[in-house]
């Protein structure tokens, strides 16, 4: 796994400047409104999650990104610790399996058991282009209104959770939960690109 992650490190130290600018559109914006199939069988509709949570996190995925392996667990670390104060994670996979047969609906469903949060296939693509999406892993936090209140990455490094510095997403949720201002509503998300179709 090491020298895969090696093969990376330009992509992380080319991420750490400022945020995509279409991030800085979308903070304060509405966000869209989906229903999507998820691995478990139904379907999941935003609107109904912003009537039954305080806040909800969107995290762009996929299977195969070293990146979203590497925040994994950090992911659904964040979803135990928050989701009891009316907090849930939904994850959402836009890749082109066509591309990448690893990002497939049915490749999903083998990743589902580790995960403690809905795990949704975007087949379309429609809705990570509505979010802005750029990167897999890449973080989205939705007030009970449906704004966009951060965007952006986990946090400040994907390689080692006990060297982070800046946890980006946990201290956004914090901060949504408690009703203070988000500090820093966006960073620069360190991942993968989305696999568009081409």
């Amino acid at each position: 796994m090491a020298s895969l992650i090696s093969t990376f490190d330009f992509d992380v130290a080319s991420a750490v400047f400022q945020p995509h600018p279409k991030t800085m559109e979308t903070i304060g914006s509405y966000a869209p409104d989906f229903e999507l199939p998820g691995v478990d069988g139904q379907v999941h509709h935003l609107a109904r999650y912003l009537e039954q949570f305080r806040a909800v996190g969107v995290v762009v995925m996929c299977n195969h990104c070293p990146y979203v392996k590497l925040y994994l667990d950090r992911l659904t670390q964040i979803q135990a610790d928050f989701q009891g104060q009316g907090f849930t994670l939904v994850g959402i996979n836009p890749n082109d399996d066509q591309q990448f047969p690893e990002d497939s609906f049915e490749k999903m469903k083998s990743l589902a058991p580790g995960l403690n949060f809905p795990y949704l296939r975007d087949v379309t693509q429609d809705v990570a282009r509505s979010f802005g999406a750029q990167k897999t892993p890449e973080t989205f936090l939705i007030s009970p209104e449906g704004i966009i209140c951060y965007q952006g990455g986990v946090d400040d490094n994907p390689q080692n959770a006990a060297a982070v510095k800046q946890h980006y997403f946990r201290n956004a949720i914090a901060q949504l939960l408690s009703g203070q201002t988000i500090q820093q509503p966006s960073s620069a998300a360190i991942g993968c690109s989305v696999k568009w179709r081409v």
